[in-house]
Formats: structure tokens, C-alpha cells, sequence
């Protein structure tokens, strides 16, 4: 199976950007979907972004379009989250994941353990 490591957050003041990867090990990561989920206290887990094995389908949410870009680099098991124009509301724990076969709602296997990104106004 492969095992996931997040890295990249921290405090960015409104309006800078941050850059989150998640590295995967133990499989080849172009065995898998990959997604970024955020998720803070006393809500429900968000998707916000996820990527085809080999890039040819992209998806972002509402929230996040036009500030957000998703990538990956198979060789070099690699996915990243490129986050600009950041707002508070965009304060939470950052999530990567994989799963098999692109479907988003459908379960990803395979998670992270996260990383937080704080956002001050």
C-alpha cells in the first residue's frame, strides 16, 4: 500500500500563499487518484481538489477556484496543492489522499496525516 506524508503548512497572513506536498512512498503514485481534503472543528470534511492518475482530470471546489491549483509528478511521487490569494476561511487541517479509481465521492483509501494551514486576517 502507499503510505502518504503531508508537508508545506503553516501561518500565512490573508492574501499571501502557501504551497502544500504530499509525498508517497511504498507504491508507484501513478497507481492512484489523488485528492486534498481540509477539515476543522465541528464541520464536515471538504474536497478540495483532486487529480487523475495522469492529470487529465481535474477537479476544484467552488470554494477554492481561481486561488487553488492542484499538480502532481509521478516521477517524482508527488503531489502538490499551490495555494494563493488565501482567505481565513480557508484555515484547516489539509489532508492528502489516494484512491484507485477516480471518484470522488467514492472512499479513498489511503490518507495522510495532515497539516495545518492558519490563515490570519
Amino acid at each position: 500500500q502507499v503510505q502518504l506524508v503531508e508537508s508545506g503548512g503553516g501561518l500565512v497572513q490573508a492574501g499571501g500563499s502557501l504551497r502544500l506536498s504530499c509525498g508517497a512512498s511504498g507504491r508507484p503514485l501513478s497507481n492512484y487518484a489523488m485528492g486534498w481534503f481540509r477539515q476543522t472543528p465541528g464541520k464536515e470534511r471538504e474536497t478540495v481538489a483532486a487529480i487523475s492518475r495522469f492529470g487529465g482530470n481535474i477537479y476544484y471546489a467552488d470554494s477554492v477556484k481561481g486561488r487553488f491549483t492542484i499538480s502532481r509528478d509521478n516521477a517524482e511521487n508527488t503531489v502538490n496543492l499551490q495555494m494563493n490569494s488565501l482567505k481565513p476561511e480557508d484555515t484547516a487541517v489539509y489532508y492528502c489522499a489516494a484512491q484507485q479509481i477516480y471518484n470522488i465521492p467514492a472512499q479513498w483509501n489511503y490518507w495522510g496525516q495532515g497539516t495545518q494551514v492558519t490563515v490570519s486576517s
